[in-house]
């Protein structure tokens, strides 16, 4: 079967990518949660979990928006062991610093909203979207799967450090990381005080129950093996775990209906990662007739990109599920892009890419703050022009 188990970008692109969120960004140290593994919730090696913290200044001093890292999942013992000992497993494997660029940006120019508040991003190292629970641990693998915990024991030191007494919340996420922003929102919500402005922000995190090229329904068999893996079902939305089984409660269209926290999606109807491994994974396409397709959006044929509208008019099916609430916000464009937030150029820059002349900083900024909603849907590719169309090596 295809695997999931990461997005593996090219070096010469990550390089370029580091290069960029340095040259926008400020470098933040690394926290081991220490006192996270008594509770037995850690890593699947069995290494604390970690995060990254920047204290808010002025205004923002009480104001916390935490993002949880993404990096896809593991679905059973061996793509587990893959990861094991890398930073998708381990935090002995973490760099000590990461760049805060985008919507972590310290600068009231390219954050205008949320530039002073106090920036978390949670490291991700347990490959089931901050939901597992197995207590037992086999001994000939020494994997855990405990992301449930982390994601509880992370919350309580964040508490500890002054979240307790925010004003203004924002649960994020990037991709893995932004499907459990939609699947924690409402424990997080319970975290906080009464009092607190509490929302939720998912990028690139609405993937879609969506069939492969081939006919078969390979993601919805992965996210079944997920939630059997990880014992996911426990911390999974009960409004979806009580008429499903635990594996569709991976999917949004599944489990939106029934969040009561404010929610805002930022997507693309072309998301790149789901094109890539959801619509023509390698096992779908021995030959590598998408192989082209996948790399560039611009090297697809007519048949293909034919089938992508396809896909797209999937997501938008599968998409309305979120429902038209004020409540809630959505921003979703016609690129080929996967995760638009933690990057300068597109979240907030010269160029940014636009819907009804918005950027997305402006459109998550006005929704949260509440000076104005934002639901707005792309028209087909190729229409949007300011698009930052991702390109594979």
């Amino acid at each position: 079967m295809e695997s999931f188990v990461q997005l593996r970008w090219p070096t010469l692109f990550l390089f370029a990518l580091i290069l960029l969120w340095r040259a926008d960004g400020y470098m933040v140290d690394i926290t081991y949660v220490n006192s996270a593994v008594a509770k037995g919730a850690v890593c699947l090696d069995g290494s604390p979990p970690a995060y990254h913290f920047s204290p808010g200044f002025g205004s923002g001093a009480n104001s916390w928006f935490v993002q949880l890292e993404g990096g896809a999942w593991c679905n059973d013992v061996t793509s587990c062991l893959d990861r094991k000992n890398t930073r998708l497993g381990s935090s002995k494997a973490m760099v000590k610093q990461v760049a805060f660029s985008g919507v972590l940006s310290n600068k009231p120019a390219t954050n205008p909203d949320f530039y002073n508040w106090n920036k978390v991003r949670v490291r991700y190292c347990d490959g089931s979207s901050f939901t597992g629970d197995v207590e037992a641990v086999d001994p000939a693998t020494n994997l855990h799967f405990r992301g449930g915990r982390i994601f509880q024991a992370v919350m309580e030191e964040l508490l500890a450090k002054g979240m307790n007494k925010a004003d203004k919340a924002l649960l994020s996420g990037c991709s893995a990381g932004a499907l459990a922003a939609i699947l924690q929102c409402d424990k997080y919500r319970s975290l906080l005080p009464a009092s607190a402005t509490v929302k939720c922000f998912a990028d690139a995190g609405y993937f879609v129950n969506a069939k492969d090229i081939t006919g078969a329904s390979r993601i919805q068999a992965f996210f079944s093996d997920v939630a059997k893996t990880h014992g996911s079902a426990k911390n999974l939305p009960s409004s979806c775990t009580s008429r499903l089984s635990p594996g569709l409660c991976f999917f949004p269209e599944n489990v939106v209906q029934g969040i009561r926290t404010p929610l805002f999606i930022l997507n693309a109807a072309y998301d790149s990662w789901q094109i890539k491994n959801i619509l023509a994974p390698g096992s779908a396409d021995p030959h590598g007739t998408w192989r082209d397709c996948k790399t560039d959006i611009k090297k697809c044929s007519a048949s293909q990109l034919q089938t992508m509208q396809g896909y797209r008019d999937g997501f938008l099916k599968a998409f309305a599920a979120l429902g038209s609430s004020t409540d809630r916000g959505f921003f979703i464009n016609s690129c080929y892009a996967h995760c638009q937030a933690g990057v300068q150029e597109t979240w907030l820059a010269a160029g940014s890419p636009l819907l009804d002349g918005t950027t997305i900083a402006k459109a998550v900024g006005d929704w949260f703050t509440g000076r104005k909603g934002f639901q707005t849907i792309d028209c087909p590719y190729p229409c949007d022009k300011t698009c930052h169309n991702r390109i594979f090596e």
